[in-house]
C-alpha cells in the first residue's frame, strides 16, 4: 500500500502539477486529524510520513517541566533525564504512538481532508498559471453554448464568454477552435473563474502582434483603436525607424497580414492609418478615405470642426455615421463636419468669438444685466462685525484720531488763539508793486507807466510829443495845413488813404488771462498807496 502512495503522489504531481511537498503536508495533516478524532485525545500529535518508502510514524509531543500538572502533554524533568541526560526544563520530548491499524473511520477522514486540500492546491495552481494570460490572446475549444454564455476549453480550465463579449451575427459550434482575449481571472470560491471576450478592442491588437514581427519587437506602436465588432476597426499605428513604412508593414505584402485577421474575425473591416502628433494631420487620417479640406480645433474642449468637399460629405460620415464615429473614437476628437458650400469661415470664427466671450463672463461671474439693485447687508451680524473690527483697532491711531478733532474744538473756543500759518511760496518777504511793474516791462507789456504819474506827467509821452511837433507853430497857424483844408480833396484819394490806413492797422497783442490777473493786482496796489499818501 505504501508503494502505492507514492506512485498516486507521482500521477497527481505530473497531471495536476501539485508538488510533493504541498501533497506531504495535507496527508501529514490529514493523519493527525483522523487520529485526535478515533482515539479521542487531546495531546500534542505530530504524524510524519516518509516519501521514500510510504512509511507513517505518529508521534506524541510532551513539555519537559519541573512539576507535572498534565501527564498528557507534560513530564517531569527526572523522567526525560532517565532517557537522556541532555533534556531540560523548556524542552519538547518525542513518543513514537504509531497505532497499527488507524481503522475505516481513519482511513475516510484522512482520504476527505487529502482530498480537499488537493482541490485547493489545484485551484491554487490553475490560479497561478492563467493569471498570467491576463490581457493576452489565448486559443480554445468551444465546448457547450447556453443562453448566457459561450464556454470554451483552454486547457485545464473552460472559460465563459457571455452575451456582450460575442460579435453579432457569429455562430459558435461545439469543437470549433477560436481566438480569445483573457480579460479577466478571478479567484472565486468554487475555483479559479477565467472570463474571454471576442469584442475587445485589445484583441486586435494582440492579433497584429501575432502577425506582424515589426509590432512585437517594438519597431511600430498602435497607438490607438476603435472598433465596432464585427462590422468595422480603425487602428492608429506609428513607426519608431523612418525606413519603415508603419501601414505598410501592418497590411503586408498584397495584403496577407491583414487579411489573416480579418478572416480570425469573420470578414471584420480593417482601416489602419498613421498616428501623428499634429492633431490636425491626425484627424485628417482618421477619416480616410474621406478627403479633408481644412480642420478647426478647440483643444480646450477636445473639439473640432472639419470642412470635407461637398462630393466627399456622405463618405466622411459613413453609413449610419460609423465612419466619423470611429475617427472620433480614434482620435478622442469630437468631429463636427461641414461641406464647403454650408460653411463660412468668418460666420464661423464670429461664433467662436462669441461663445469665447460667454466662456469668459460664466468664468468671471461678471453680470450684464444693469437693472439689478445692489444688495445691502442690514443683518445683525454684519454691523457686529464692524463693531469688532472697531474693537480690534490699533489704541493708537485711536488716540492719533482724537488728537485730531481737538484741534478743531480748540480753534472753535474763543479763548484759545486761533492758529494761523501762512502759505508756503518761494519768495521769502512780498514783493512791492515797483517789482512787479519792472517785471511786466521785461516781459514786453505796453504797461510803461511809472506808478506815481499820471499819463499826462509821463516823461516819455512828453518826449514822444516833443518829437511829433515843431517848435513855434500851432496847427492853427501852420500855413501848408490851412491852404490844404482849403482845397478841395479828391474822393478817390479819400478812399486810398483810408485803404492804406486799414492795412497798416495792427490789431493789439493779446494779453493772456495771467498776465491780466498780474495787472489788476497792480493796480490794487497803486489805488492803495495814493490812499496812503492822501
Amino acid at each position: 500500500m505504501s508503494d502505492a502512495l507514492v506512485a498516486a503522489f507521482e500521477l497527481l504531481q505530473t497531471e495536476k502539477g501539485i508538488s510533493p511537498e504541498v501533497i506531504q503536508e495535507a496527508l501529514e495533516s490529514a493523519l493527525v486529524s483522523a487520529y485526535k478524532k478515533e482515539y479521542g485525545t487531546s495531546q500534542n500529535v505530530e504524524v510524519t510520513f516518509n516519501k521514500n518508502d510510504g512509511s507513517v510514524a505518529v508521534y506524541q509531543i510532551k513539555d519537559v517541566v519541573e512539576e507535572v500538572e498534565n501527564d498528557s502533554t507534560e513530564i517531569s524533568l527526572a523522567d526525560a533525564q532517565e532517557t537522556n541526560f541532555a533534556y531540560e526544563i523548556g524542552d519538547k520530548m518525542k513518543f513514537e504512538v504509531t497505532p497499527k491499524d488507524f481503522g475505516r473511520l481513519a482511513a475516510s477522514t484522512a482520504k476527505q481532508v487529502v482530498t480537499q486540500r488537493l482541490r485547493e492546491a489545484e485551484r491554487s495552481v490553475i490560479y497561478n498559471e492563467y493569471i498570467q494570460y491576463e490581457d493576452d490572446l489565448m486559443t480554445g475549444i468551444v465546448e457547450r453554448q447556453d443562453d448566457n454564455f459561450v464556454f470554451i476549453y483552454l486547457g485545464k480550465v473552460e472559460a465563459a464568454m457571455s452575451q456582450r463579449n460575442q460579435i453579432e451575427g457569429e455562430v459558435y459550434k461545439a469543437h470549433d477552435r477560436i481566438k480569445v482575449y483573457v480579460s479577466n481571472v478571478e479567484d472565486a470560491t468554487k475555483g479559479p473563474q477565467v472570463f474571454v471576450s471576442r469584442t475587445h478592442p485589445n484583441l486586435i491588437k494582440r492579433l497584429f502582434e501575432q502577425e506582424v514581427p515589426e509590432i512585437y519587437e517594438g519597431i511600430v506602436e498602435i497607438k490607438s483603436i476603435a472598433r465596432e465588432a464585427g462590422d468595422r476597426s480603425k487602428i492608429a499605428v506609428y513607426s519608431y525607424d523612418e525606413n519603415v513604412d508603419a501601414v505598410g508593414t501592418c497590411v503586408g505584402p498584397k495584403g496577407t497580414r491583414v487579411q489573416s485577421i480579418v478572416n480570425e474575425l469573420n470578414g471584420e473591416n480593417m482601416d489602419i492609418v498613421e498616428w501623428d502628433e499634429d492633431p490636425i494631420v491626425f484627424i485628417k487620417n482618421a477619416l480616410n478615405p474621406a478627403d479633408v479640406t481644412d480642420v478647426y480645433i478647440d483643444e480646450e474642449n477636445n473639439e473640432c470642426t472639419v470642412v470635407v468637399p461637398d462630393m466627399q460629405l456622405s463618405l466622411a460620415i459613413g453609413r449610419r455615421g460609423q465612419n466619423v464615429r470611429l475617427a472620433a473614437r480614434l482620435t478622442g476628437y469630437k468631429i463636427d463636419i461641414k461641406a464647403e458650400d454650408e460653411f463660412d469661415p468668418a460666420e464661423f470664427a464670429k461664433e467662436e468669438a462669441e461663445k469665447d466671450i460667454e466662456e469668459d463672463e460664466e468664468v468671471s461671474g461678471i453680470s450684464t444685466d444693469v437693472s439689478a439693485e445692489p444688495i445691502i447687508d442690514e443683518s445683525d451680524e454684519f454691523f457686529d462685525s464692524i463693531e469688532e473690527m472697531t474693537e480690534e483697532a490699533d489704541p493708537e491711531e485711536v488716540e492719533d484720531t482724537d488728537d485730531f478733532f481737538d484741534i478743531f474744538d480748540d480753534q472753535a473756543d474763543p479763548d484759545v488763539p486761533t492758529e494761523r500759518e501762512g502759505l508756503e511760496t518761494d519768495e521769502d518777504t512780498p514783493r512791492d508793486a515797483e517789482e512787479v511793474t519792472e517785471e511786466l516791462a521785461d516781459e514786453n507789456l505796453d504797461t510803461n507807466l511809472e506808478p506815481d504819474l499820471e499819463p499826462a506827467e509821463d516823461p516819455k509821452l512828453a518826449e514822444e510829443y516833443e518829437e511829433d511837433t515843431e517848435p513855434g507853430l500851432v496847427p492853427s497857424e501852420d500855413i501848408e495845413v490851412e491852404s490844404i483844408a482849403d482845397e478841395e480833396v479828391d474822393e478817390d484819394l479819400i478812399d486810398d488813404f483810408d485803404s492804406e490806413v486799414d492795412e497798416s492797422y495792427e490789431p493789439e497783442p493779446e494779453i493772456t488771462r495771467e498776465v491780466s490777473e498780474e495787472l489788476e493786482e497792480v493796480d490794487e496796489e497803486l489805488e492803495e498807496q495814493d490812499k496812503d499818501e492822501e
